[in-house]
C-alpha cells in the first residue's frame, strides 16, 4: 500500500496532498481489523479503487471519496463524521455510492435494483459517483476468484449487463475492456482459456505482418511531412469472442486480431492520411466509418477503415488526433486528466446529455425493476444516426420511429407531431428509420397530443417517458378518475371495498415503496399506467389482513336491499354475477350457489346455459318495483377511427353523467379501427341506454353496443 501513498506524493501537492493522505489514514483506521473474502486486510480494497482513479487522473475529491467509499456502510463512521472531517463535496460522493440500509426489501433483486437506481440518480447530479463505482467494481472483479462459483457468475453477469455498457457510454475503454475480459473469464471459462492460449500464438505469427503495415504507414507520414505515431494494438478477448459468436466464425477466420492505430496532430491530417492509405491499399466496402464527422454517443471520434494488403490479408486501421485518442482511452475521465484552462468544456456537457435524459424519465418509473429494465434497453440499444433538415445529427436506438426522432428534438415537437417526412417523402409515424435518413417532423398547433398507441411504437425510453409525462400532466383529472375506478373495481372483484382497505396507515406503507405525495397521485399513476392495479392493491390487501381484524365481506346485500326479488325464496343473501353484471331493465335469473346465497345473472348470460343442468338451482327473478339507487356495472364496446379521440369522448360523457369507468381496454381490429372496451358503474335504471345514445350522438363514434362486463 506504500505505492498508493507514493502515487499521492507524485501526483498531488499542497492541500490536495494533505487531504488525500488524511483520507488514506482515516479509512485505514476505520477498516482496522476487517478482512476481505481472500483473508487480506479490507483496506486493500479502497486503496486499489483509489489507485485506479489516480491512474485515470481523477481529482482530489474523487480519490479521497474512493478511500472512504465503504466507511459509512461497513464501519461505525457516520455521514456527519465525514462532513466534519472532509467537507460537503467528499461526503456527497461517498453517500452517492453507499447502499441503502434503512428499507426492508422483499427480494435481493429488488434491493439491488433500488440501490442502483439511487446510484444513478446521484450520478446524474455528479458523474464522479459512477466513476468511483466503476473502479470499485473493477477491483472486485479482479479479486472475484475468492468468492463462490454462484456469486462469481451472478456478479460477472451483472457487470456485463450494467457496468460494462455504462463504461462504454462514458467512453472509458480502459475499464470497459478489462471488465469485459474478466466477465468472460467467469461466464465462459472454457472459451476464455482457449482464447488466452491461442491468441498469443496467432499474434506472434502476425507480428512480422503488423510490423510491415506499421512501417508502410510511417513511410506515408514521412512522405507527407506529418508528425504522428503508428502502432499495432491487439483487440481484447471479449471483442474477439463476441465476433466469433455473432458471426459464427472460428478463430482462424478472424483476421483483425490486431488493429493498427495512427495518431496525428489535426483533423485535416487525419483525412489526408486516410486518403493516402486508401490509395496505397484497397478498402473493403462497408467497412469505412467516419466517427469524426458523426461522433458516437460517448463522443468517441476516429476514422476506421479495413483494407486488404497485396498479400490478401485484411486489417483494420484507426486514425485519430492525440486529443481524440485521450478521449477514446479515458472517456469522461479525460475531463479531469487533461483539463485545459477554458471556461466551458462543451464536449463534456454533450457527453452527459443522455444521463440527464435518463434522469428525466426515471421520475416516471415508480418500480426499480422497471427502471433497471429501461436502463438496460437504453444502454444496449444499437446506435442509429439520422439528420434534421439542417444537418444536425440525432442519435436514436435501433428501429426508432419518427416519433422517437420528434421527442429527441424537443418534448413539445413530439406532443404536437401529426406527421413526418423521411428523405422528403411522407411516411407513417410507425415507420422504421435507417442510418443516414433526413427526417422532418410535421406539427400542428391544433394537435391534442400523443396517442396512447405511441407507447407501443416508440423504441427509446426517453420518448416513452415524455409521452407518459404528457398524459400525467395534461390528463391528470381523467387519470385520477380512471385509476380510482380501476382500483375500486378490482378491490370489489376480490371481495373488498377500496374505502375499507385504503386508510392513512396503508397509504403511508404504499408511499414508502412508491414515493407518492397524495392519494390522487397514486390514482393518477394507476390511471396512466406507470404502475399496475395489482402493485397497489396487493399491498393494500396485505396490510389490511395484517392490521385489521378479520370480518366477513360480501358482494351485494340481502334480498330486501338488493332491488331484486327471487321468486319462492326470501331472506337469502344475494349478489350480482361478475361475469355478466346485470343492471335494472335486464331479464334476470337467480342461481342458488353453495354457501354464497343466490347469484343474479342476466338471463342471456352464456354461463347460465352451462348451469341449466343443475336441476332446481335456477330460479326466476325480477327487479323490484321500488328498485332505485344501487350501483351496477355494465360493459360496452365502442368503435372509432381514432383511439385517443374515442377515449376522450368516453371519459367526457361518463363524467357529464356522473358515472364511473371501472375498467378500460383498447385495441385495433383487422380494419385498423380502434375498439374500446369499458366497464361503467351506473347510478340507476336507464343509465346504460342513455350512455349509449350520448356516445352515438358523436358522429366520430361509429358503433356502440352493450356487452358482458369483464
Amino acid at each position: 500500500m506504500n505505492d498508493v501513498l507514493q502515487m499521492i506524493y507524485d501526483n498531488y501537492a499542497g492541500t490536495e496532498r494533505e487531504t488525500l493522505v488524511r483520507a488514506y489514514h482515516y479509512a485505514e483506521q476505520a477498516h482496522s481489523g476487517q478482512k476481505r473474502a481472500s483473508g487480506e486486510a479490507y483496506f486493500i480494497h479502497p486503496c486499489a479503487v483509489a489507485k485506479i482513479l489516480m491512474e485515470l487522473g481523477l481529482d482530489c475529491a474523487t480519490v479521497a471519496a474512493a478511500f472512504l467509499h465503504d466507511v459509512i456502510e461497513d464501519t461505525p463512521v457516520t455521514e456527519e463524521d465525514i462532513r466534519r472531517e472532509f467537507g460537503e463535496e467528499i461526503l456527497r460522493l461517498v453517500a452517492g455510492v453507499t447502499k441503502l440500509d434503512k428499507i426492508v426489501f422483499k427480494s435481493r433483486e429488488e434491493e439491488e435494483a433500488e440501490n442502483f437506481r439511487k446510484i444513478f440518480v446521484a450520478m446524474a447530479k455528479d458523474i464522479r459517483v459512477i466513476i468511483i463505482k466503476l473502479a470499485d467494481r473493477l477491483h472486485n472483479m479482479r479479486s472475484l476468484n475468492f468468492l463462490s462459483k454462484e456469486r462469481q457468475i451472478k456478479m460477472a453477469q451483472e457487470t456485463l449487463d450494467i457496468y460494462t455498457p455504462l463504461a462504454g457510454r462514458l467512453g472509458i475503454s480502459q475499464i470497459k475492456c478489462e471488465l469485459e475480459d474478466l466477465c468472460l473469464k467467469y461466464l465462459d471459462p472454457e472459451a476464455y482459456e482457449f482464447l488466452v492460449e491461442n491468441i498469443h500464438q496467432k499474434l506472434y505469427e502476425r507480428h512480422n505482418f503488423v510490423d510491415f503495415v506499421v512501417k508502410e504507414i510511417k513511410n506515408i507520414l514521412d512522405e507527407s511531412k506529418i508528425e504522428g505515431e503508428v502502432f499495432g494494438r491487439p483487440k481484447h478477448f471479449y471483442s474477439i469472442y463476441k465476433k466469433m459468436k455473432t458471426q459464427n466464425k472460428t478463430l482462424d477466420q478472424i483476421y483483425d486480431l490486431t488493429a493498427v492505430r495512427v495518431i496525428v496532430g489535426t483533423v485535416d491530417e487525419c483525412y489526408e492520411v486516410f486518403g493516402k492509405i486508401h490509395k496505397r491499399w484497397k478498402p473493403i466496402p462497408g467497412r469505412i466509418k467516419d466517427y469524426i464527422a458523426t461522433p458516437k454517443a460517448n463522443m468517441y471520434q476516429s476514422l476506421h477503415t479495413t483494407v486488404v494488403t497485396n498479400f490478401g490479408q485484411p486489417f483494420e486501421i484507426q486514425i485519430r488526433t492525440f486529443e481524440m485518442h485521450r478521449t477514446a482511452e479515458f472517456g469522461i475521465a479525460a475531463h479531469w486528466k487533461y483539463k485545459e484552462k477554458r471556461t466551458e468544456d462543451s464536449s463534456f456537457t454533450e457527453r452527459l446529455s443522455w444521463i440527464r435524459e435518463v434522469l428525466d424519465w426515471e421520475g416516471g418509473l415508480k418500480d426499480s425493476k422497471d427502471f433497471m429494465e429501461s436502463l438496460k434497453t437504453e444502454l444496449y440499444s444499437n446506435e442509429l444516426l439520422v439528420f434534421t433538415p439542417k444537418g444536425k445529427v440525432i442519435s436514436l436506438p435501433k428501429d426508432a420511429t419518427p416519433i422517437d426522432f420528434a421527442y429527441a428534438i424537443h418534448s413539445e415537437i413530439g406532443n404536437r407531431c401529426v406527421g413526418a417526412r423521411v428523405n422528403s417523402k411522407i411516411v407513417p409515424l410507425n415507420s422504421t428509420l435507417q442510418t443516414g435518413d433526413v427526417v422532418e417532423i410535421i406539427t400542428s398547433s391544433n394537435s391534442k397530443g400523443p396517442s396512447w398507441d405511441w407507447l407501443k411504437i416508440v423504441k427509446s425510453s426517453s420518448a416513452r417517458a415524455k409521452i407518459k409525462q404528457f398524459f400525467r400532466r395534461e390528463m391528470k383529472d381523467e387519470n385520477v378518475k380512471i385509476g380510482r375506478s380501476m382500483l375500486e373495481a378490482e378491490a370489489k372483484h376480490r371481495g373488498y371495498n377500496l374505502s375499507d382497505i385504503l386508510t392513512e396507515e396503508s397509504f403511508a406503507k404504499i408511499s414508502e415503496k412508491f414515493s407518492f405525495f397524495s392519494q390522487d397521485e397514486m390514482f393518477a399513476s394507476v390511471g396512466y399506467g406507470a404502475i399496475t392495479v395489482n402493485q397497489v392493491l396487493f399491498k393494500l390487501i396485505d396490510f389490511y389482513k395484517k392490521e385489521i381484524p378479520k370480518k366477513p365481506v360480501y358482494h351485494g346485500g340481502a334480498a330486501d336491499s338488493s332491488g331484486v326479488i327471487v321468486k319462492g325464496m326470501s331472506g337469502l343473501l344475494t349478489r350480482f354475477a361478475g361475469c355478466c353484471n346485470p343492471v335494472p331493465g335486464d331479464k334476470i335469473v337467480g342461481f342458488v350457489s353453495r354457501g354464497r346465497g343466490v347469484v343474479i345473472h342476466r338471463a342471456d348470460c352464456p354461463n347460465v346455459k352451462n348451469l341449466e343442468a343443475e336441476e332446481g338451482r335456477i330460479l326466476p327473478a325480477e327487479w323490484a318495483e321500488t328498485q332505485g339507487g344501487g350501483h351496477f356495472v355494465a360493459g360496452i364496446v365502442m368503435k372509432a377511427k381514432d383511439q385517443g379521440l374515442a377515449l376522450s369522448v368516453l371519459t367526457s360523457v361518463v363524467s357529464d353523467m356522473r358515472l364511473m369507468i371501472t375498467a378500460v381496454n383498447s385495441r385495433f381490429d383487422k380494419n385498423k379501427d380502434a375498439v374500446i372496451e369499458a366497464n361503467i358503474r351506473l347510478n340507476g335504471k336507464g343509465d346504460i341506454d342513455l350512455l349509449i345514445r350520448k356516445l352515438l350522438s358523436d358522429e366520430r363514434i361509429s358503433e356502440v353496443y352493450r356487452t358482458v362486463a369483464k
